[in-house]
């Protein structure tokens, strides 16, 4: 049992080095480990600040993310709608140019067909011409074949030319 119940001087000395040691941490030890506990707490109290500066500038730049994510989407539906008015107009004066050019094409056509028209008109005109000379002068051809028939003509032709003169 002597083992488990300690001498009293043992104690005493104990409690005396206990003292000794304790005083010795009280007076250099302990206002370090509070100046180090301090610094660390107020180090911890600046990276709390720092956090919640940090958070509200990442809300802030959210929000003007956003904002300018808004304002670009509203630019970009607003570039869309100039472009689709851009398409209409060009489609639009497309169609117009091609049916003026369209215009001017039957136009064309029209005043060919015309020449054409004329043309072969004239053509007609000038055949039917031929044939009729043709036709008249085998036939006056036949009535001069006499010399009595040939006479009046020349009689009447002269006749004309004396009335004229």
């Amino acid at each position: 049992m002597e083992l488990f119940t300690p001498d009293f001087g043992l104690i005493f000395w104990m409690f005396v080095a206990f003292g000794v040691l304790f005083l010795a941490l009280w007076k250099f030890a302990w206002p370090i480990i509070l100046k180090t506990v301090d610094s660390r707490a107020e180090l911890i109290d600046k990276g709390v600040e720092y956090a919640q500066n940090a958070k509200e500038q990442l809300d802030n730049a959210r929000k003007e993310a956003e904002t300018y994510l808004n304002e670009a989407r509203r630019q970009q539906a607003d570039i869309l709608r100039d472009a689709d008015k851009m398409k209409t107009q060009i489609i639009e004066q497309a169609r117009q140019a091609a049916q003026i050019e369209a215009q001017k094409v039957m136009d064309s056509a029209k005043l060919q067909i015309q020449q054409q028209q004329k043309e072969a008109q004239q053509q007609f005109r000038n055949q039917v011409s031929e044939f009729a000379l043709a036709i008249a002068g085998k036939i006056v051809h036949r009535q001069m074949e006499e010399d009595n028939a040939q006479n009046q003509l020349v009689d009447s032709l002269l006749d004309e030319i004396e009335k004229k003169n």
